[in-house]
């Protein structure tokens, strides 16, 4: 998988972090490779980072359970839910599928993931197989 590095926008974040808690987040953000910093000179600021980074920084943020850090959270457990397919692995997404519909055919399944039918046909074993 080809590292992929997204960018969120946070507006106002001091506005609605406080100074030292942004202060704070920017540290995080430095100790998981994710880049916190302000727009030009706005007041608006962005993240960027790879997707398994932001990801290990909003579990982190998570783990501190800050109230003052609630907007932060949200703003990049929204944004990593748009990558989340992108994320899980084929042969899981294709388990997932059948699971979800277990009367998909192996030609809707080969067209929505536009895997091989090997591939459909191996989900298709594994999920029967559970």
């Amino acid at each position: 998988m080809a590292i992929m590095i997204i960018t969120i926008s946070l507006p106002s974040l001091i506005h609605r972090l406080g100074g030292e808690n942004a202060k704070k987040a920017k540290m995080l953000a430095r100790e998981y490779q994710c880049d916190l910093k302000r727009i030009r000179r706005s007041r608006n600021w962005q993240i960027s980072g790879e997707i398994t980074q932001l990801e290990l920084l909003a579990n982190r943020l998570r783990e501190l359970d800050s109230l003052a850090m609630q907007f932060l959270i949200t703003r990049l457990k929204d944004k990593l839910a748009e990558y989340q397919e992108q994320l899980e692995p084929k042969s899981a997404k294709l388990v997932r599928l059948v699971k979800q519909n277990p009367s998909i055919t192996l030609a809707e399944l080969m067209h929505i993931t536009h895997c091989t039918i090997a591939e459909a046909r191996t989900a298709r074993f594994n999920a029967d197989s559970f």
